[in-house]
Order: C-alpha cells, then sequence, then structure tokens
C-alpha cells in the first residue's frame, strides 16, 4: 500500500494544498525524515538533489510555524546560491499561501529597499543566501531571535562556497531553543562540525548512494586544439540533444556563448556576475525549450533540478572530483540517460587524469568521433528572435568607465586623429587650439582667442576660464 502524507502526521489542510499543488505521495527522502521533524527533533539527512528535499522540510516548517510580526519571521531556509533559493520558494510560496503563511527570498544583485520593505510588512518564512542576510542583520532590517525553525540546505556546498563562518554567525542570531534541520549531497568533515556545534542529538538519514554516481552516464575525454573547442562543443549538442556547456570564468562563458551561437544554436549564459532576472530567464527560457544549450560558471553546478539534460560539456577543466560529479550530474537524472564530454588539451592531461582518478573512471584521450555519441533528443530549429536584445551573453562591451563602447567606424571622429586640416567641426576653442596644425596652433590659439573666454565664432564662453593664462 503506498504511503500517503496524512501518514506522516501531515494535516488535511496542508495535504489539501499539497494534491492541488500536483503532490500526490511522498518521495523517498521525505517519508524519512518529514515524521521526525514533525516531533520537532533535529535532522541531518544526506540526500543528492532532486530528491525531494524542499518538501522534506517545507512541509514540517509550514505546518508547525504560526504567523510572525514584522521584521520578526520565525522560519529560515539558508541556501548557498540565488537560483536554489528562488527555486526554493516558487515550491513552498503556493503551500504557504495556501495555510495563511508568507514566503520571500532574499540574496544579493536586489535592491535593499525592497527586501526592507517586505520584512516591514511582515514575513513568516525567509529564504536567504548568507551574505545578504548578513548585510540585512547589519542595517536591523530583521532579527532572528523569534526563528523557531532553520533549515541549512545544500550545506556542502556553502562549506566549499566559504559561507561556514557566516552560517554559524547566523545560527548564533537566531533563538536558542530552535528547530535546526540540514541537508547535504555529503556528510563530510565542515558539515560534522555545523552538526556538533548547532545541533542537539539529530536524528541522521541517509537517502540514495552516498556519493554522487557517475556511471550512469556515456563518458568520452576528446583530446583537442583550442581552436577547435566551440566548434566541437556545438556539434556535439546537435548530435546528443540539449545541454549545458561549463567554463571556468565568466569571461569565458561570455566568449564561448558568442562562438557557439556563431555555430547556429541557440544558447544563453549563466554566471555570478548576471542580474538575476537573466539568471532566472535563462533557466526559463531552457526548460521551455527556447534554448538549445546553457553556457555555464560551477554557480550552476548544483542546486538545480532541471529535466531534459541530455549532454554536460566540460569546456575548461573544474576544479577537482568533487565538482566534476556536481556538473556532470546535471545530465542523467530519475533515471534518464545522459552523455558527459570533457574536453582535454595537452597542458591539462595532468589535472584530467588526477580528476579520473577522484571520481573513479579510467577513460582513454582520444580525438573527437561524433559517431560514438548517443542522439538522446532531436535537436529542433529555433530561430534567432527577430531583435536582438540585450541579453544574458553581455553583448555590449563596456568600457573602463563602465559606459557602453560605441562603434564609431563611418563616423567622424572628433579626437586627436584631425588635428591636421580645417579644425573640429564643433568650432570653439577646440578649433583654434586643436583643430588647426600643431606647429603653429599653440600661437594660433592661444594668442587669437583659442583658449581666450570666446570661442572661435566670438561667443563668451560662460563659466570657463584658462587654465594657462600666465597674465
Amino acid at each position: 500500500m503506498a504511503v500517503k502524507f496524512a501518514d506522516l502526521g501531515v494535516s488535511p489542510a496542508l495535504t489539501h494544498e499539497l494534491r492541488r499543488a500536483g503532490f500526490e505521495e511522498p518521495f523517498e527522502v521525505q517519508r524519512e525524515t518529514i515524521p521526525d521533524m514533525m516531533l520537532g527533533r533535529d535532522v541531518c539527512c544526506r540526500a543528492p538533489t532532486g530528491s525531494g528535499k524542499t518538501l522534506a522540510f517545507g512541509i514540517p516548517m509550514i505546518e508547525k510555524l504560526t504567523r510572525s510580526d514584522p521584521y520578526e519571521p520565525k522560519g529560515l531556509i539558508l541556501t548557498p546560491t540565488r537560483e536554489l533559493a528562488e527555486q526554493i520558494t516558487k515550491v513552498l510560496d503556493p503551500l504557504a499561501w495556501g495555510m495563511e503563511l508568507r514566503v520571500m527570498s532574499i540574496y544579493g544583485g536586489v535592491s535593499y529597499n525592497k527586501q526592507m520593505n517586505r520584512l516591514k510588512k511582515g514575513v513568516d518564512i525567509v529564504v536567504a543566501c548568507p551574505g545578504r542576510l548578513l548585510d540585512l542583520l547589519d542595517r536591523e532590517a530583521l532579527y532572528l531571535d523569534k526563528v523557531e525553525m532553520v533549515v541549512l540546505d545544500e550545506a556542502d556546498r556553502m562549506s566549499d562556497m566559504g559561507f561556514t563562518e557566516p552560517v554559524s554567525k547566523i545560527l548564533e542570531e537566531c533563538a536558542t531553543e530552535r528547530h535546526t534541520v540540514m541537508f547535504s549531497a555529503t556528510l563530510d568533515d565542515e558539515v560534522a562540525e555545523i552538526r556538533d556545534n548547532y545541533q542537539k542529538d539529530p536524528a541522521i538519514i541517509e537517502v540514495g548512494p552516498k556519493e554522487i554516481s557517475v556511471d550512469q552516464m556515456e563518458h568520452f575525454f576528446w583530446l583537442m586544439k583550442n581552436t577547435m573547442k566551440s566548434r566541437i562543443a556545438s556539434e556535439a549538442i546537435r548530435k546528443t540533444g540539449r545541454g549545458f556547456i561549463f567554463c571556468r570564468t565568466r569571461a569565458g562563458v561570455e566568449r564561448v556563448t558568442l562562438e557557439v551561437e556563431d555555430e547556429g544554436l541557440r544558447v544563453t549564459s549563466i554566471h555570478g556576475g548576471m542580474q538575476q532576472k537573466k539568471r532566472e530567464r535563462a533557466i526559463q527560457e531552457f526548460a521551455d525549450g527556447k534554448t538549445h544549450a546553457i553556457v555555464a560558471t560551477d554557480v550552476a553546478a548544483r542546486g538545480l533540478d532541471i529535466r531534459g539534460v541530455s549532454c554536460v560539456i566540460h569546456y575548461d577543466p573544474p576544479e577537482n572530483g568533487k565538482a566534476f560529479k556536481h556538473r556532470s550530474g546535471r545530465t542523467a537524472r530519475a533515471g534518464d540517460s545522459g552523455t558527459v564530454i570533457s574536453f582535454v588539451q595537452n597542458p591539462h592531461k595532468g589535472k584530467w587524469t588526477k580528476i579520473q582518478k577522484e571520481v573513479g573512471l579510467n577513460i582513454k584521450f582520444e580525438p573527437p568521433d561524433f559517431r560514438e555519441l548517443t542522439q538522446h533528443e532531436e535537436l529542433s530549429y529555433i530561430p534567432p528572435p527577430s531583435k536582438r536584445r540585450q541579453s544574458n551573453n553581455t553583448r555590449d562591451r563596456k568600457n573602463r568607465s563602465g559606459r557602453p563602447q560605441r562603434d564609431d567606424r563611418g563616423k567622424k571622429h572628433y579626437g586627436r586623429r584631425n588635428w591636421k586640416g580645417g579644425g573640429d567641426s564643433r568650432g570653439g576653442s577646440r578649433g583654434g587650439s586643436r583643430g588647426g596644425d600643431r606647429r603653429g596652433g599653440r600661437n594660433e590659439g592661444g594668442r587669437h582667442g583659442g583658449r581666450s573666454n570666446r570661442d572661435g565664432g566670438g561667443r563668451p564662453q560662460r563659466g570657463r576660464s584658462d587654465r594657462r593664462q600666465r597674465n
């Protein structure tokens, strides 16, 4: 007999909201963790991304919490990335709304005033990234001493990103008699440190394999020159299906995005320097089938639950084997098949050999052979937008002052290139001092009005003084 949410102690009202949202039966991680959390016990759970963790901690939080006062939320969910914070909010907000609770997400790249005004009106559950939450605490925009339940989602990822100390500061601001829950893909030493310091006799629950498995997808390590990578990446996407292309840096993401689009694919990009709206739009366009690929840094390697990823391309080597697993885990999810292609250059052979040992692979470095690839989905034609807009790809380059560069080709240049000849068309002091021949320009400009209080047309220059005038 199948287990229902009601069998786990969930109230009929919340069960009704779950059914309205399309959730009929609990997943394994929900069956294992919800009963302990409903009893108020601390939980430390190891579970892979995409296993249903959001509802596992969201259901008990919505069930147990009551309405909060302004500036004093009672539920707090900490997460490492903006995308994951927004994803959690979208899942929990309809359920909380049905139970008359309010949920908001807090992360950087958004106006402080908007977030502070929302907190002023009163929020019951806050889903936050540690950095921006600490900023708001310093501004006294909210207080955490009334928090009754704290959830640390992707705790190992927060440790990898250097958030262990900020998370500790946040936990110390929360109520001492609180309910602390931690979910993580791995239970390494730093996660164990947080567990030992901030949880009370937690129930340790493990769901799924201990490590992300890389055996569920096809792996290829293709040896090539750097100049071949964009063309081969584009052709690999065509042969296998839609996917992710991972680069090491933000600049690399922008460059590769343009190069792959020049090969005829519709792609978008994600990296940490982009505005949140653009990052969300990139994910939504890919999920809706409007793009063939997402070019991204490791900011998109974890926490995103996106279906329809047939291929992952390691355009640049990841930092280590752990990062390789999380990148590769974007494909072959929920029993689906997938292909992972790693681009190897001669200087990086040693690093790739080390990564293979760390993840348990032993695959030769060979030249690209598209005949070996499995076509997981047929790539459809996606027409380009009618008007090239300012997109996620940051096409509009900026100069050092932060202003967009203008294309002056075919236009008259008013700078120093035109100092010979008849002067600047704008006339005035530029015409006298800079427009004439340099050999005689200083005498003509300096003595005959080029640097006086009148311009070349005899009009008084207001508010200007000649800094070079010695007398």
